[in-house]
């Protein structure tokens, strides 16, 4: 038999790898700006066209290359950072793995312009799924231009699976966000065609602040803290400002960004009880540690790292975010110096004397016999040191609310009588209106019965019972399916009916966020939504579907945004294909926030309305998501539990 094991071609081997590292075009731009970073490039430029599909173009200022490094950068485990394996314990560059730039012109066609500062030509290279195709000589500035054309052009199935361009817009824009805010002190801009952001080079405040426009930076609290260990510094949110959703919250180490489970969870432990249940609060911290105690080969992306003192570096994030919240008083404080507090030292000796109540040891303020308060004779205290005396009927001094016993015992009950009698007379006395008569039921699907069987169980489910047996519905599922049908209705027809409100609400998305909501705009407002742009990041929700029960609008727009943004559905319009689709997943968020929840009361005209309007529909067993909303339990069932 033959041998069948051999090497894979280098061009299947890198597009292989690139499925790793390049798995969308933000991952493109994160490789090339982080390559562009470390070769010391104070200004870098990002030209995006199509999201990234075209054409996704890196610009800096950095060193450059020669034209040996130009053609060697491109080969498979090539790299300037490390030499041998110890280096990687040590690394304080961004990349390190030599995988990023072959597997990019492996799935696309590659264009380099690059220059060192002290040469007076440049090279120009073209790479065409990872083969070369050209190398000369070219007049260029210093530094490097790569440019990234047809991404996936060579794998017709990943290119197929690309999100829709919002969807990867949104995603450019948050790497993008995320490497600026790492990479503050370096001037970056971005232009993806119908917009632009640039950003000056500054502290992590003001670059926090040209990112995410608004207030931003006035609800932030510092937090520092230096320790041989790490040293911690960035900002975090003022209590009051914790979001319900879009949270910003940024970990970063060495100047790498990353994700960590567990320093995430210590600072939402430093805001409990501080914050409500489903808020959560925006943080931007840096760490800065000895490089050769974290390990950052993890994974392609380079997004997990390993610390060898995580158990120590722990409590003093826990310790410096906390003694942030309590100087910037988000946190209740005790003075201790307070002048008003004030203690005697006691003498030698001595022990303290427990001060008098006032009351008799022998006083029953429940015993009718008992006399009630009496002073002493002439309004000194008695023998056991108290002021009143049953001795004596006379009231003390200024005790105006004192009464002597012969007048304590009053008739309550006659006066009591007396004041239920006159009441009664007066109820009596009054016209008696007419009962209205019940409004009819509505009419049940087949097999269902009267809605006056329903009754409520754990303020989560209803319970009737048909002909088939007893039914328990899921009270939010039937009303989201309910109302679900209801905007399909009116989508399908002449669309939502829009009710202006009077104050208009105001809504502060970021760039991502903005790229969203601009490719489903028109059908937010088909859908009955409808917004106005009112300044860079600031929109106002001038309008909301009429028939909106319960819900809170702005939170159903931005809950929209964010599915659009990450599910990826493009539409122009809602007749067309896809369009009836975003309808559909659009109707499905509005009937959930606008639906009844779990847990709420529900009087017997509310369930027996909601029965009704769940059995007229042609298939109530299900949820849009295919959730089932209720399940019988018919006789033989029961039998096997009795």
């Amino acid at each position: 038999m033959s041998d069948v094991i051999r090497l894979l071609p280098d061009s299947v081997a890198n597009q292989i790898a690139a499925g790793e590292v390049i798995q969308r075009p933000a991952a493109v731009i994160k490789e090339l700006v982080e390559n562009a970073v470390d070769a010391g490039a104070t200004d870098i430029r990002i030209y995006i066209k199509d999201a990234g599909r075209t054409l996704i173009q890196v610009v800096d200022n950095g060193v450059g290359m020669s034209s040996t490094d130009a053609r060697m950068a491109f080969e498979r485990h090539a790299t300037s950072k490390i030499r041998q394996a110890d280096d990687l314990y040590s690394l304080r560059t961004m990349g390190f793995r030599g995988e990023a730039l072959p597997s990019i012109c492996a799935i696309s066609r590659v264009e380099v312009l690059t220059r060192q500062a002290d040469s007076q030509m440049g090279t120009s290279l073209i790479i065409n799924g990872s083969q070369v195709e050209s190398q000369e000589p070219a007049l260029c500035d210093a530094g490097t231009s790569i440019s990234v054309k047809n991404i996936f052009y060579n794998l017709p199935a990943r290119r197929k699976f690309l999100k829709s361009d919002a969807a990867e817009l949104a995603g450019i824009m948050r790497e993008f966000e995320r490497l600026a805010l790492v990479n503050n002190a370096v001037r970056m801009s971005i232009d993806t065609g119908t917009r632009t952001l640039e950003l000056r080079a500054g502290t992590l405040r003001q670059r926090i602040g040209e990112l995410w426009k608004g207030n931003l930076p006035m609800t932030l609290l510092p937090v520092e803290i230096d320790t041989a260990l790490v040293k911690i510094s960035g900002y975090i949110s003022r209590p009051e400002f914790a979001r319900r959703r879009g949270a910003l919250q940024h970990l970063i180490v060495n100047g790498r960004n990353m994700r960590h489970p567990a320093f995430h969870r210590a600072v939402l432990d430093c805001y409990d009880s501080l914050i409500a249940n489903d808020t959560q609060p925006n943080y931007f911290l840096k760490f800065e540690v000895d490089p050769s105690t974290i390990d950052v080969n993890i994974s392609p992306t380079k997004n997990e790292i390993k610390f060898e003192n995580e158990q120590q570096i722990r409590p003093l994030l826990t310790a410096a975010i906390r003694a942030a919240l309590g100087k910037g008083a988000a946190v209740p404080s005790i003075d201790f110096n307070d002048d008003a507090i004030k203690v005697q030292p006691l003498a030698p000796g001595e022990t303290p004397e427990m001060p008098g109540m006032g009351l008799r040891p022998d006083y029953n303020p429940f015993d009718p016999a008992g006399g009630g308060y009496a002073p002493p004779a002439g309004g000194q205290p008695d023998e056991s040191g108290n002021p009143f005396s049953p001795s004596t009927g006379s009231a003390p001094k200024g005790l105006s609310g004192y009464r002597p016993e012969s007048q304590s015992a009053r008739g309550w009950e006659s006066l009591y009588s007396d004041f239920m009698a006159q009441k009664r007379e007066e109820i009596s006395a009054a016209p008696q209106e007419a009962t209205p008569a019940p409004a009819p039921l509505p009419e049940l699907g087949e097999g269902a019965v009267p809605a006056t069987l329903c009754m409520q169980y754990a303020l989560k489910y209803i319970v009737t019972v048909t002909k088939e047996g007893v039914v328990i519905i899921d009270q939010h599922r039937a009303h989201v399916k309910v109302l679900y049908e209801e905007f399909m209705t009116h989508i399908s027809a002449q669309g939502v009916p829009a009710q202006r409100l009077l104050f208009p609400e105001l809504l502060t998305l970021d760039t991502a966020q903005e790229v969203a909501l601009e490719e489903i705009r028109d059908v937010l407002a088909r859908l009955g939504f409808i917004l106005e742009k009112q300044g860079e990041g600031e929109w106002h929700l001038t309008a909301t579907p009429a028939m909106q029960r319960q819900g809170r609008a702005v939170d159903m727009v931005m809950k929209a945004i964010e599915s659009i943004a990450e599910e990826g559905i493009s539409v122009k319009d809602t007749g067309s294909e896809t369009g009836q689709t975003l309808a559909s997943r659009m109707a499905t968020l509005m009937a959930r926030g606008a639906a009844i929840e779990r847990g709420r009361y529900l009087t017997q005209a509310e369930m027996e309305s909601l029965v009704a309007d769940l059995f007229r529909l042609p298939d109530p067993a299900y949820t849009p998501t295919g959730r089932p909303i209720y399940t019988t339990l018919d006789d033989r069932f029961l039998q096997t539990l009795l």
